[in-house]
């Protein structure tokens, strides 16, 4: 096992990777920009390295400055958490080429499901269901709207290199065609640097279902089951839960094996989350691959009673997964909200100081947050301060936990999204299960 990990991050995500170090008996070093200085990630961990100014660029995504931080401190691997440098494979290839065992995947890996198109391609010869579209990249619009009219609209046009929801766009007709394609062209390039696009059949009403596989990059793969992705806003989720109400277990079953099939083949090493499209007839869709832990990873943790960062830091030691499939048992019903220091109504930043800070605790009640009474949110990153999950025996159960634990948390002196989540987990629909990737656009738009 590693004597000492430096964490590539900050916020919640630093703290959870800390937590995971510390019960495995490792040595911690955290990095922060000049403005973290009194984050709970650098008071937590055993040593601290300020890495350079606010801005990102400067100091979070500054490879040179985590290198040197790493070295100085004479750490063993460097763990990069989500966001940030975690699905940068330049990043990953330099932390090996000096010495330090990246926590994930392979650089490869990472750039072969970085690019969209390349990464529904592998899939596609692993056996996985993708959405019909272009085979790759599309040489010009010409091409582009000859595609779409082939499959028939609606249609989605995507960013190859694209997350986050940029450079998405749907057209529904070919008169809305060209303009939605000239206008995720000019947002890929804006937000990527790359302006290659690929169309897909637009799926109406889909579900966005994700599974959580691990490999030991050698061959064996396994799956922590599904989870359920649809309430999100622009393509940003809000609120996951796991596991699906959307799936039977027939489909659950073939969706595991699926995905574990993929992963061997790749001979995908450390954690990963296959997300797919998943419509009314239970068909599902290749999406894309992450090739990092998830901020949702909560809820899989729960009912499936693994600690899924510190099996990441026992995979990449090189410990075997010493479980089989029959091993991982699927019990009861979990939620996570992600509350984030925005206007619930216009969704806005929040920054500013927090002033009051109670955090809801009781039976099944858990929450990730590096917040606390007097903490300053910063205008510099994610706007995400807390993360509460819930554990239920069942859905309803888990619905009434999340209710009661949402009723018990304050954060005063900035605005959060905490009544938003109150009104999600009330409506009729989400109750009902009645959900879809468009459920905050239909009921809350």
């Amino acid at each position: 096992m590693f004597k000492k990990v430096l964490i590539a991050n900050r916020g919640e995500i630093a703290l959870r990777i800390i937590r995971a170090c510390r019960e495995l008996r490792i040595k911690t070093v955290a990095v922060y920009s000049d403005v973290d200085r009194e984050s709970l990630h650098v008071a937590m961990a055993d040593e601290a390295v300020c890495i350079g100014p606010a801005q990102s660029k400067d100091s979070y995504l500054n490879v040179k400055s985590i290198i040197a931080a790493a070295e100085i401190a004479n750490a063993d691997a460097i763990h990069p958490g989500y966001g940030f440098l975690a699905e940068n494979a330049e990043f990953a290839a330099i932390c090996e080429d000096c010495g330090f065992k990246f926590i994930g995947p392979s650089a490869e890996h990472i750039n072969m499901m970085g690019n969209k198109s390349s990464a529904k391609e592998a899939m596609k010869k692993f056996g996985v269901p993708v959405v019909p579209g272009s085979e790759g990249a599309v040489k010009d619009a010409k091409e582009a709207r000859a595609i779409a009219e082939a499959m028939g609209y609606p249609v989605m046009i995507k960013a190859s290199a694209g997350g986050g929801g940029k450079g998405m766009r749907v057209a529904h007709n070919e008169l809305s065609f060209m303009n939605a394609f000239e206008m995720a062209r000019s947002e890929a390039m804006n937000a990527f640097g790359s302006d290659e696009i690929y169309v897909e059949k637009f799926i109406e009403n889909p579900r966005h279902v994700e599974v959580q596989v691990f490999g030991d990059g050698k061959g064996k793969g396994l799956h922590f089951y599904e989870r359920e992705c649809s309430i999100q806003r622009r393509h940003q989720k809000l609120l996951e839960e796991a596991p699906s109400t959307a799936i039977s277990q027939k489909t659950r079953e073939k969706m595991g094996k699926i995905s574990v099939d993929a992963v061997e083949s790749l001979k995908y090493e450390n954690a990963g989350t296959i997300e797919y499209l998943v419509d009314k007839d239970e068909n599902f869709y290749f999406m894309e691959m992450n090739t990092r832990i998830q901020v949702e990873h909560p809820v899989t943790e729960m009912v499936t009673n693994t600690d899924l960062v510190q099996l990441q830091l026992r995979v990449a030691a090189g410990e075997p997964l010493d479980m089989n499939q029959e091993d991982i048992v699927l019990h009861g019903h979990a939620i996570e909200c992600r509350v984030n220091a925005e206007d619930p109504q216009t969704f806005m930043p929040s920054p500013g100081a927090v002033t009051g800070y109670v955090t809801p605790g009781g039976f099944g009640t858990r929450v990730d947050s590096a917040c606390y009474d007097g903490y300053y949110v910063l205008p510099f990153y994610d706007s995400m301060i807390a993360k509460l999950i819930v554990f239920g025996r069942n859905r309803e159960m888990a619905i009434a936990r999340m209710n009661r634990a949402l009723d018990e948390f304050v954060v005063d002196g900035i605005k959060t999204t905490i009544p938003l989540h109150k009104r999600i987990l009330e409506h009729h629909a989400f109750i009902e299960g009645d959900i879809s990737t468009e459920f905050i656009e239909r009921y809350f738009g």
